[in-house]
């Protein structure tokens, strides 16, 4: 009897662990898309959250490469956030979260300018030190076609001159 109760708790010990190695090798990506009402390329206090609007999550071999490896859609909710699951480990890879689509027409415009990537790179691998497997993007905006006429006080308030000159 013993003998068995050992047999059945070393069973049950290593399916547990079974279960959390797979669950180690799943990810969620999280992050926000907002209207960028001010053309500066990060949230201000008027920037508008961004429902429906679509994003991808991608990983490829390395910075240049055309070989993606992974690759998946999803769309904001109404508060302008959204949540992507990632399966397996892109330990090697580089990853990033990009903006596809804006459902506004007066605010759908990606800043195609190299140093401006809308963008957002993220490690997804459980060998970097982050105990979570919840991974956090940094916010990414459309730009709006025209300027809000309340930019000029919410930079002023921010220290910087409309020409992104400190004041």
């Amino acid at each position: 009897m013993a003998k068995s109760a050992i047999i059945v708790a070393s069973a049950v010990c290593f399916l547990s662990f079974l279960g959390l190695a797979q669950a180690l090798d799943r990810f969620f990506v999280k992050g926000s898309v907002y209207c960028d009402t001010c053309r500066i390329q990060f949230p201000t206090r008027i920037s508008e959250p961004m429902p429906s609007a679509t994003v991808r999550v991608e990983c490829r071999e390395f910075e240049g490469s055309t070989n993606i490896t992974f690759s998946k859609d999803t769309q904001t909710d109404e508060k302008g956030t959204y949540s992507v699951e990632v399966d397996g480990d892109h330990e090697e890879e580089l990853c990033e979260v990009v903006l596809v689509k804006s459902p506004r027409s007066d605010c759908s415009e990606i800043d195609k300018e190299a140093h401006l990537a809308q963008s957002a790179k993220i490690s997804i691998t459980g060998n970097n030190g982050i105990v979570s497997n919840v991974r956090n993007a940094n916010p990414l905006g459309f730009l709006k076609k025209e300027k809000s006429p309340d930019c000029k006080a919410v930079l002023e308030e921010l220290g910087i001159h409309e020409d992104g000159t400190f004041i």
